[in-house]
């Protein structure tokens, strides 16, 4: 299986961790991954807020070169994939539009390439293969799949499972042999967004989910989105002095759990030393 590779700024910045740990599982599940070339940023956030074409141009940019390769397209980022499925599902139902962007980008884009989430694009090579690549089961280690709201929201165009129960990244975490445990709070809002508005809003609702993770007996809580992981990964010591509270749960990606049952060191894929919150208990756990 061969993709088309779109990292984002936050794979290349911040989060390397992800980045790592993504090319790592990929290299465990003989998946080739072909970086689009001269890749531009998604414009989340930045880019559509000044205006519907703008944001669906920018993305497009770096969609058609995959497109000219063949390939469908994995983007780890959860923002940068929203951005990406909101192209192609308005190249393929608005001619109007499809035009509008093929003009802005000066060249033709058609929507053929699909854009695989990385929980769709791993779930996709089959969970028998992800539990044959294991060499390090997981076993006790109770985890705490955090989708988040950008990969469920809307529904029309985020197509991962079900979007008020999603199961995908639960799924690989049994298959790496770790208990996936059954919370209410997997596609909350971490409240990300609010952070310029009011910060203690932010800090309040991200306490609500590590609280629920923690009541629910988890270990650890993994993600699959870069704002989710660095909101909650950052704010968990806020958290506390903010709510007088002593949570200590480490807020990591689920393809660095993935790669480390498959063999990865935890130095390689930034396990041990990538995250805000301290992993030693993790990683002594699952040692």
């Amino acid at each position: 299986m061969r993709y088309a590779y779109y990292p984002g700024c936050s794979l290349h910045s911040m989060e390397k961790s992800y980045d790592r740990s993504v090319k790592a599982v990929c290299k465990h599940l003989g998946v080739e991954l072909w970086e689009i070339p001269d890749w531009v940023c998604c414009g989340a956030s930045s880019g559509h807020s000044m205006g519907h074409l703008v944001g669906l141009a920018i993305p497009a940019k770096s969609l058609v070169k995959a497109e000219k390769e063949g390939l469908d397209v994995l983007a780890p980022c959860a923002a940068c994939w929203q951005r990406m499925v909101w192209v192609n599902h308005e190249v393929k139902s608005d001619p109007k539009m499809k035009d509008k962007i093929s003009k802005a980008i000066e060249e033709e884009i058609n929507g053929t390439s699909k854009i695989f989430s990385i929980i769709d694009g791993l779930a996709a090579i089959g969970l028998d293969k992800v539990a044959q690549a294991v060499k390090k089961p997981l076993n006790g280690l109770k985890v705490a799949s955090y989708y988040g709201c950008y990969y469920v929201k809307p529904p029309k165009v985020a197509h991962v499972d079900d979007p008020e129960n999603p199961h995908l990244m639960d799924d690989m975490m049994k298959a790496i042999g770790a208990e996936a445990v059954d919370w209410p709070f997997k596609t909350e809002c971490c409240g990300t967004s609010m952070i310029f508005q009011d910060v203690g809003v932010t800090v309040s609702m991200s306490k609500k989910i590590v609280e629920m993770a923690d009541k629910a007996g988890a270990d650890v809580i993994v993600t699959a989105c870069p704002v989710c992981e660095m909101n909650l990964d950052m704010r968990m010591e806020q958290i506390n002095k903010q709510f007088n509270t002593n949570y200590k749960i480490p807020v990591v990606y689920f393809t660095e759990l993935m790669a480390y049952a498959m063999g990865s060191a935890p130095q390689e894929i930034g396990l041990d030393s990538g995250h805000c919150t301290d992993t030693k208990s993790l990683l002594a756990k699952i040692s």
